[in-house]
């Protein structure tokens, strides 16, 4: 009996010295990563760093973290941010934002975030390479306000990135429930009495394959460039208003993506008349864009619905054969 208390004493000392030890190197590791984005310019602050969670996490508090690259005008700066991660393994990060309020500024333009259980999820696999089996950002009911007044507020928001059986092959997954525009979205879009105050459904199904896993040399190196693209389902449904997308994409190694995208818009004449008076399109374009797709409703065999492809090829972009212009660059910086 002697021997095993003793044993257990033993063990309990180590676990507490490694627990120690490993909250100490996490501490020295939150400040010298804050301490290089000082060396390369930005504004990279707290004023206090902590560590609870004993015995079985890592609890990581920081008091009025603030971060500004100047280079690209981002800043952010919040009450305060917390890291939790099981004691045994630190990679597996959980990152919780407070509930109060929290700025992300460009340049001299300013918004303050306000969420209710946010949390950042970041797991990566055991070994030197340090792979990314998932990230993802969780939120309950959220808004963004400007001087103005709220810009965009929902229910929940849910973004996902997770690794598939094939490690170079992520997963990406977007919703946001009861999405509601400000009054300045509503405008843009338009004749805003005539759409309800929230969209039914807006959310996004895809995977994505890389050229190689996400790993710690995304970080150190170069960013991972997308190769396939399989977008599965992206909708938007707003009142009468509804929206599909799918499609296969691949890029080659200079960022020019080929493939088709299928568009299926319902109601979309309804859409037009919404779109009258919006500060975003003016009366000439919508008359234009009317009858291309008053014809392009007409080739589908259905004039209440569009059902057309979005072709890119040889780096130009048509949508069924009206020609749009040059595809889109895609390159991960």
């Amino acid at each position: 009996m002697i021997r095993l208390l003793k044993l257990g004493v033993a063990l309990g000392l180590i676990w507490s010295l490694y627990w120690y030890a490993a909250g100490y190197s996490l501490r020295q590791g939150v400040v010298g990563w804050f301490q290089a984005r000082e060396d390369r310019g930005w504004q990279a602050e707290f004023s206090d760093i902590s560590t609870s969670g004993y015995p079985l996490r890592h609890i990581t508090l920081l008091n009025n973290p603030a971060l500004a690259d100047p280079v690209n005008g981002t800043a952010w700066q919040a009450e305060w941010l917390s890291l939790d991660n099981p004691a045994i393994w630190p990679g597996r990060q959980t990152v919780i934002f407070p509930e109060t309020a929290q700025r992300l500024s460009y340049f001299d333009q300013t918004v303050v975030v306000y969420a209710n259980d946010m949390t950042a999820d970041l797991h990566l696999a055991p070994g030197i390479g340090l792979e990314v089996q998932r990230m993802a950002l969780n939120s309950g009911a959220w808004r963004i306000d400007d001087a103005a007044g709220p810009i965009a507020q929902a229910q929940a928001l849910t973004v996902s990135m997770v690794q598939t059986d094939q490690p170079e092959t992520y997963q990406f997954d977007i919703a946001a429930p009861q999405f509601t525009p400000g009054e300045a979205m509503r405008r843009a879009a338009g004749q805003a009495a005539a759409l309800p105050d929230s969209f039914q459904t807006l959310k996004l199904d895809m995977q994505v394959r890389f050229d190689r896993p996400w790993d710690r040399r995304a970080l150190e190196e170069r960013r991972p460039q997308p190769v396939a693209i399989d977008l599965k389902l992206a909708q938007a449904e707003w009142g009468a208003l509804s929206l599909f997308a799918a499609g296969q994409v691949t890029v080659d190694g200079n960022g020019v993506p080929s493939g088709k995208i299928a568009l299926k818009a319902e109601n979309w004449r309804d859409m037009l008349a919404a779109l009258q008076g919006s500060d975003a399109f003016p009366a000439i374009a919508l008359d234009s864009a009317g009858r291309v797709l008053n014809l392009l409703a007409g080739i589908s065999g259905n004039p209440d619905a569009l059902d057309v492809e979005l072709v890119l090829r040889n780096g130009v972009v048509t949508l069924g054969p009206f020609p749009l212009g040059p595809a889109p660059y895609i390159y991960l910086h």
